[in-house]
């Protein structure tokens, strides 16, 4: 009942398209619940577009994680390379017979989304496959660029804004790559179980660590003195990155403003939670408390609320991106 009301709202029409949206919000919400639930957040007509979105990143993830499912790291080259040709296909036909693509095609024309990025999306997840370190900043940024970045980039016609397009792509990118650093961060123990280290390597070395010791992390679910220092420089870096992306919130449309605050609020909690836990996130992952997050969730959702009845008598759907 929910879902067909938002595709009422976003104005889809047609069964098979309808199916095909549905098939993307079934997706999201079974793989994704953190960011499914954070969709809530975003006006009805918003909602389709982020869950088709999402679907297509979520199947090339999947297809990359294979190599640890018993598929060489050949064979997902050419799975990609697949997905490649069938998505440059549906995005110029402006349909698929495979639902998750016709609702990223009919999305990507909708909201007038640049296809450029899902090209610089595809080389970094190509890079998954033979790369397993990297060797200081400017090689991990060009990884992050088509992980993260431009997720921010696809994601900013959907929410809309109200600033000059450049500027806000900007703080948009921005808060994608502070998101996947912040990943990175809590996630080095489950990375090095499929062989990668997400962190420059001659700024661990900087600290006396190197992929040994975090290795050793792991397997004693403790973390060493270097680590700890190492990871305390990594987060004020990424701190950094989150204070370029903070003044992008006041650029988006007002309607999906709550919704990014959010994110950008419990994500970035994570780091607090990092330190407060010594840095040893080998022992165990670290989360926002629950409570935290329902109150976060809680006070956005009043806001959206309020944004949304505030701007009905616009047609309460955020414009696109304006040209610069």
């Amino acid at each position: 009942m929910r879902a067909r009301a938002e595709l009422d709202a976003a104005g889809i029409t047609g069964t098979g398209l309808r199916a095909a949206y549905i098939r993307c919000r079934e997706l999201n919400a079974r793989h994704g619940r953190t960011y499914f639930l954070a969709t809530r957040l975003l006006a009805p007509s918003q909602r389709p577009a982020v869950h088709a979105l999402y679907g297509f990143a979520r199947r090339v993830d999947d297809l990359v994680d294979q190599p640890a499912l018993g598929r060489t790291p050949e064979q997902v080259h050419r799975d990609l390379d697949q997905v490649d040709l069938e998505l440059r296909t549906a995005l110029s036909a402006g349909t698929s017979a495979d639902p998750v693509l016709a609702a990223l095609a009919d999305t990507v024309r909708r909201f007038g989304i640049p296809t450029a990025p899902f090209d610089a999306f595809l080389r970094s997840m190509r890079m998954d496959l033979r790369t397993t370190g990297y060797p200081d900043r400017r090689a991990l940024d060009e990884y992050v660029h088509g992980s993260a970045e431009v997720i921010g980039l696809l994601v900013l016609p959907v929410l809309g804004t109200v600033a000059e397009r450049a500027e806000a792509e900007a703080a948009a990118a921005a808060l994608g790559k502070a998101f996947q650093l912040t990943n990175f961060l809590r996630d080095i123990a489950e990375d090095l179980d499929r062989g990668r280290v997400y962190l420059p390597a001659d700024e661990l070395a900087a600290f006396g660590v190197d992929r040994e010791l975090l290795a050793w992390c792991v397997r004693h679910a403790r973390v060493d003195h270097r680590v700890r220092r190492a990871m305390a420089d990594q987060i004020a870096l990424t701190r950094a990155v989150y204070r370029r992306a903070e003044p992008g919130l006041a650029m988006l449309h007002p309607v999906s403003r709550p919704c990014v605050a959010t994110a950008l609020t419990l994500y970035s909690g994570i780091l607090r939670r990092i330190e407060d836990a010594g840095y040893n996130v080998f022992g165990r992952r670290a989360t926002v408390p629950t409570g935290t997050r329902l109150l976060v969730a809680g006070t956005a959702l009043a806001r959206a609320g309020w944004a949304r009845r505030r701007h009905r008598a616009a047609g309460g759907r955020p414009r696109p991106v304006v040209a610069s």
